[in-house]
């Protein structure tokens, strides 16, 4: 199980809920930093993910090593929260 799930979403993000509900059936518990409510944490995502799109998810594992994954990707995602 992972140690700590971030993820930064807008309000329109379409595929942010898509994540947000994959996380959720698969019982793992996350923060979500909205962008369009806390605009001043938009640099810290795209230092993070390099791109300007969202979600960007932030898989910190047990031995304290980061995954990112940028938009809604389970081929990436899936692997990432297992482990």
């Amino acid at each position: 199980m992972p140690k700590k799930v971030t993820i930064f979403t807008t309000n329109r993000c379409g595929y942010c809920g898509m994540v947000k509900k994959y996380l959720g059936i698969k019982g793992i518990n996350y923060e979500e930093v909205n962008l369009d409510e806390n605009p001043a944490k938009r640099q810290e995502a795209l230092s993070i993910s390099g791109a300007l799109t969202v979600p960007v998810t932030v898989v910190v594992k047990a031995d304290d090593s980061k995954e990112v994954i940028v938009g809604y990707n389970l081929s990436k995602l899936a692997p990432a929260i297992s482990a």
